[in-house]
């Protein structure tokens, strides 16, 4: 079964074709899809190189100023946009490998997974899903995170 992606993650895929896209929405669609509690959608910025927040859910007010934008290679989003593959966690709580960010322990989320936004071999963002548990997403889950991303591309590039 596996790269047939779910009938959940094919609505959130349809939702993408549509003329007026509500990114809040897809986030929270996506978050809901894979249990997660937080979420974030970054926007590669083509003229600054630097990751822009679009939109957030669950994430507490006082972090946003350290993640509205994001330097590729810095932070666990950063690094996914620069390897251009996902970036998981199990327990981002204890990692001591300096992929994530300090601040970043300050979410309270621990099963965490940053996506980059591919399109055609380009960048064109990040998203992120966190669990507020000890999570490793499946390699199931991470070809549909994947899939999102790619179609997620599409109306990014258009915009």
């Amino acid at each position: 079964m596996k790269n047939k992606s779910t009938p959940a993650v094919e609505a959130v895929l349809e939702s993408l074709k549509q003329p007026n896209i509500n990114w809040e929405k897809i986030l929270a669609d996506i978050i809901g899809l894979f249990d997660c509690k937080t979420g974030t959608l970054h926007f590669l910025d083509k003229k600054t190189n630097l990751l822009q927040l679009k939109t957030q859910q669950g994430i507490p007010d006082f972090l946003l100023p350290k993640l509205s934008t994001i330097p590729i290679g810095k932070g666990m989003a950063g690094i996914a946009a620069e390897r251009k593959e996902p970036v998981e966690m199990c327990n981002l709580q204890t990692d001591d490998s300096g992929v994530a960010r300090p601040a970043a322990k300050e979410t309270k989320v621990e099963g965490s997974i940053a996506v980059p936004m591919m399109r055609e071999g380009k960048l064109h963002g990040v998203f992120g899903i966190a669990k507020p548990v000890p999570y490793d997403f499946t390699e199931q889950e991470v070809s549909d995170l994947l899939k999102i991303g790619e179609a997620m591309s599409e109306p990014v590039m258009a915009h």
